[in-house]
C-alpha cells in the first residue's frame, strides 16, 4: 500500500517553529518584564518593537551561520569522498561492499551490487555521501531558507504581544491573553506535523511560555521595586 510522508529534512521546520516560538516567549517576557517596573505604556510598546527587530535579525543570523556552516562541512566531507574514489576506486568499492555486508548481504552479492553501483562516477559519490556521511549532497539545507523562515517567524510570533499596545492598551492583560492563545494555536498546529495530540503540543507551549513570561514580570517588579 502506497503511503506518504511529512517533510523532516526540508529546512523550514526547524527555523520556524523555533522562531515563532521563541518571538512569542522573548517578546513577551520582555514586555512582561518592564511592565512590571510600571514603566508606561509607550516605553513598553518602543520596548517590544525594539525586542522584534532585534530577535528577528538574531535568529536570522543565527540560523544562517549554523546551517552555512553544517552545509559547508558536509561539502567539505563530500569532496573528499570524491577525490577518494578518484584516488582508490578499488578500495572505495571493497568499502561499500563492506558496509552492505554489514547490513546482511552475502558477500558475493554485496561486491556485485557495490561494482555495479560505483560505474556512474556521481552515482557512486551520492551513494557513499549517503552512507558514510548520512547526507545527500544535492540535498544540502538552504542557509537562506532558514533564515528567511527564522526571522519571519520570530517576527508573527514577536508582534502577537505588542500588538494591543500599538493598538492603545495600556495594560498588561490583553498581551497576556493574545499570547497565551498564540501560543497554544502555535503548539497545536506544531503537532499536527509531529504527530502529538493538539492538545499536549498547545498546553505544553502554554506552559513554557506562561512560566516566562510570569517570572519575568516578577523580575521586572523587583527591579522596578528596587528602583525606585
Amino acid at each position: 500500500m502506497d503511503h506518504s510522508h511529512r517533510d523532516i529534512a526540508g529546512g523550514w521546520l526547524r527555523p520556524a517553529v523555533f522562531g515563532a516560538m521563541d518571538g512569542l516567549v522573548s517578546n513577551f517576557a520582555l514586555i512582561a518584564g518592564v511592565a512590571g517596573s510600571n514603566a508606561s505604556a509607550r516605553t513598553i510598546a518602543i520596548t517590544g518593537l525594539a525586542g522584534l527587530a532585534g530577535g528577528a535579525f538574531s535568529m536570522a543570523a543565527g540560523e544562517y551561520t549554523s546551517v552555512a556552516s553544517q552545509a559547508e562541512l558536509a561539502q567539505a566531507e563530500v569532496e573528499v569522498e570524491r577525490r577518494e574514489l578518484v584516488r582508490a576506486p578499488e578500495a572505495e568499492l571493497r568499502e561499500l561492499a563492506e558496509l552492505y555486508i554489514a547490513r546482511g548481504l552475502d558477500e558475493e552479492l554485496a561486491y556485485e551490487v557495490a561494482t555495479q553501483l560505483s560505474r556512474d562516477p556521481d552515482q557512486a559519490l551520492e551513494i557513499h555521501a549517503r552512507e558514510e556521511l548520512g547526507v545527500d549532497p544535492h540535498d544540502l539545507p538552504s542557509p537562506w531558507l532558514a533564515a528567511g523562515s527564522s526571522f519571519l517567524a520570530f517576527a508573527i510570533g514577536a508582534v502577537l504581544p505588542l500588538l494591543p499596545y500599538l493598538l492603545g492598551a495600556v495594560e498588561l492583560w490583553p498581551a497576556l491573553v493574545l499570547t497565551m492563545v498564540g501560543l497554544f494555536a502555535a503548539g497545536a498546529v506544531v503537532s499536527r506535523v509531529t504527530g502529538r495530540p493538539w492538545w499536549f503540543g498547545g498546553s505544553r507551549q502554554l506552559l513554557l511560555g506562561g512560566a516566562a513570561g510570569g517570572l519575568t514580570y516578577l523580575l521586572g517588579m523587583a527591579i522596578g521595586h528596587g528602583i525606585g
